[in-house]
């Protein structure tokens, strides 16, 4: 048995025995931990470095809201501290994780003190003093970091997501690309729209779309561009040699567009570093498919996760493996 039920928590007892009875060998180091949280649950997934192998579910509470007693109850839980997995997830969560201030803060990097609100310089001053120490009360920290902020990984999707974002809402709203992307995608509101807020798969739709580049007009063409490179050439599986210079290209592109800069437009300006060699490699983008990958599930079990589903998940992961075996034969005749 690998899973139990613990106050709301259905959590996995036994990491390193679930993971080699589904048939591999178990390295803590060969994983990372991606958490996901709402105000309405709480779920940590296992992925695999390298995404050659499926998402792992290890917790997930439907009582339990993004709080940070909430993920130090999870972390405990899942006795986080004897495996120390890097660990992903949008900057919500990160910013739990390290026990930061959420919100609209002066200081939201956790690597070092930029000011959020010292617009003037945010493209003129590219280094900042370093946070050398997560101490409450400094420097917008509320409480003790609940992990090694060493072990926290950039979230490639979410900084995809975020550029797009930030090209949107600096788009001319009566200029023809903006009415181009109200016509391309009706379903989205005007609020959301006009605040740049697109998931995944509809900015790889764009990417494709010819039209759109064709209704962009002066800045927002290079703007546009720059934003491609990216994300094809760096928060990919492909870096580009030439990658140091396509970023400076996108924040001088932005700059001109009258883009304001966000944090995570600083990640990339100022801690580029970072960055793992291959972002496609340690992305929290397996993590978001993992949610429609559960989905079926969700609704056979009626969105009550428990013990049994939890297991039956981690069961269908095991009898869908390419390398697997039953014992039990298919009844259905074979007419080849």
């Amino acid at each position: 048995m690998f899973f139990e039920k613990k106050d709301g928590l259905v959590l996995c007892s036994n990491i390193c025995g679930l993971i080699e009875h589904m048939g591999m060998s178990y390295k803590a180091d060969e994983w990372r931990l991606f958490i996901d949280s709402s105000n309405k649950s709480l779920k940590a997934v296992l992925l695999y470095n390298g995404n050659a192998a499926a998402s792992v579910p290890i917790g997930h509470s439907v009582q339990m809201s993004e709080t940070y007693e909430n993920m130090k109850t999870l972390l405990t839980a899942i006795k986080y501290h004897n495996h120390n997995f890097l660990i992903c997830g949008d900057l919500k969560v990160i910013a739990l994780l390290l026990g930061l201030q959420g919100g609209y803060t002066n200081y939201p990097c956790f690597l070092c003190l930029w000011d959020s609100r010292a617009d003037s310089q945010h493209y003129e001053q590219k280094y900042w003093p370093p946070r050398t120490s997560f101490l409450p009360g400094d420097h917008n920290v509320k409480a003790v970091p609940l992990v090694d902020p060493k072990k926290i990984l950039l979230p490639p999707l979410h900084i995809k997501l975020g550029l797009m974002k930030n090209l949107v809402k600096a788009l001319n709203k009566n200029g023809a690309a903006f009415k181009y992307l109200e016509s391309k995608f009706p379903r989205i509101s005007e609020g959301k729209l006009k605040a740049g807020i697109f998931v995944g798969p509809q900015i790889r739709e764009l990417m494709k779309d010819m039209h759109f580049e064709e209704a962009l007009a002066g800045v927002e063409v290079n703007a546009w561009f720059s934003f491609k490179q990216i994300v094809q050439n760096f928060l990919g599986n492909s870096r580009s040699p030439e990658y140091e210079k396509l970023i400076q290209d996108l924040i001088s592109s932005f700059r001109q567009l009258g883009s304001r800069m966000s944090v995570k437009m600083h990640f990339l300006q100022s801690h580029l570093d970072y960055f793992p060699k291959n972002c496609g490699d340690y992305s929290e983008e397996q993590g978001e498919r993992f949610h429609q990958v559960i989905c079926t599930m969700e609704t056979r079990y009626q969105s009550k996760w428990n013990v049994s589903m939890m297991a039956d998940y981690c069961w269908s992961l095991k009898r869908d493996g390419p390398d697997a075996q039953h014992k039990r034969k298919s009844k259905r005749s074979s007419f080849l």
